[in-house]
């Protein structure tokens, strides 16, 4: 492991080691400026019509078609999934803020004068895991907050130019929970129809984070409830223990394999933090091209990790795999909805902890005979989404 920055506080370094993190001397944090989302604001490489109209189609824009998967009533589902999640985001719109995804999300109710006392920070770190599940996060993990991994500025949404990220300073740890997506919804993936599983988690996501950070506060410390803003989610979920780093660029979860969204709560509360976990699921990654050769406009590596493509919307100084993100998001566009056949065809999506598969392609033994079991199977057809209404959707 390298690292930039011969002042790393040893906490950070040790995490880095135990992440499999490689940072090089050329590293600096990510500007959101050039998030390819943003950059189809401003940037006249990325935007065009079809981005344009990608953006308007999750409000009554949506553009309904012939063909399975993007009828109007697919659609409907996609859009209203985003609905509370739009409504949070849209708050402080007039001031430039898009809460959770250009912006963390404000406050609603103020830092109790008072402290409550506190048990130790094992006894709170568990409680604070207990009440994340409470109010419906599927997983929860705790680090040290680390600024690397914080966004050099952020848009100001009114106009598309940047400005100072202002998270508040005195804040320790980040609190990272993970929300599992609908199975049988991303089985539909690509359509308007899957679409819904993401939104319905962002939706659950802001009630969530913003329900513990309110908990928080009550108990007397700061807490800043965080979606996509602020910060790269993925090294926090690693950092987390909870997954690793895959080639499909998400992380790879034992519970979910990549069928999972993640939010986050700064806080200064002091907790036990968690440490990153060798799962084996990356490992698996060096070898399977599975979600690379199913990318539609190859926009995923089938090499080792590397320092990235060139683009922008790539993080400079960090060894890992990385998409054309351009490439990417054109088909988004085209398609007028995400596409994450990366994560329906990855075999952890559907191979999770327990199973006989999961615990043959994570022990370094028995890794290859996995392999060559899903290479002498049939790879599970796409669910076609009239069927997902008719078997998991309401009937028509």
């Amino acid at each position: 492991m390298t690292t930039p920055d011969d002042i790393l506080p040893d906490h950070l370094r040790d995490s880095d080691r135990h992440a499999g993190f490689d940072l090089t001397a050329e590293f600096e944090p990510f500007d959101q400026m050039n998030d390819i989302f943003t950059r189809a604001f401003w940037d006249e490489k990325v935007r065009s019509k079809e981005t344009d109209a990608f953006f308007a189609s999750y409000r009554m824009e949506a553009a309904p078609r012939r063909g399975d998967g993007f009828t109007q009533r697919d659609f409907a589902l996609r859009n209203a999934s985003w609905l509370i999640s739009d409504v949070i985001s849209n708050r402080a719109a007039q001031d430039g803020v898009r809460e959770g995804f250009q912006g963390w999300i404000r406050n609603d109710t103020p830092v109790a004068p008072d402290r409550a006392t506190l048990r130790s920070p094992a006894e709170e770190a568990r409680g604070i895991k207990e009440i994340a599940r409470f109010f419906g996060a599927d997983l929860c993990g705790i680090t040290h907050i680390d600024p690397r991994w914080h966004y050099a500025r952020i848009p100001d949404t009114r106009t598309m130019t940047p400005r100072d990220n202002d998270l508040p300073d005195g804040l320790t740890h980040v609190i990272v929970m993970g929300h599992e997506m609908d199975a049988g919804l991303v089985e539909t993936y690509p359509s308007a129809l899957a679409g819904a599983a993401t939104g319905r988690e962002y939706s659950h996501e802001a009630a969530i984070v913003m329900q513990l950070a309110a908990y928080i506060r009550n108990l007397g410390y700061n807490a800043v409830a965080s979606m996509n803003d602020t910060a790269l989610v993925i090294p926090y979920a690693i950092k987390a223990g909870l997954g690793e780093y895959g080639r499909n660029q998400m992380v790879l979860t034992p519970e979910f394999g990549p069928r999972v969204r993640f939010s986050k709560v700064f806080t200064d509360m002091p907790l036990e933090v968690d440490a990153p976990r060798k799962l084996g699921l990356a490992c698996y990654c060096q070898n399977c091209t599975i979600c690379a050769q199913a990318c539609p406009v190859k926009a995923l590596p089938e090499g080792p990790p590397d320092l990235g493509r060139g683009s922008p919307s790539t993080i400079r100084g960090v060894r890992k795999w990385s998409a054309d993100c351009e490439a990417c998001f054109g088909y988004w566009a085209k398609l007028k909805t995400d596409c994450a056949i990366c994560m329906r065809v990855c075999p952890f999506n559907r191979y999770p902890d327990g199973t006989l598969w999961h615990r043959l392609a994570t022990h370094p033994r028995w890794r290859g005979l996995a392999k060559w079991w899903l290479e002498r199977r049939r790879p599970p057809a796409r669910l076609k989404p009239a069927e997902w209404w008719k078997i998991g959707g309401t009937s028509r």
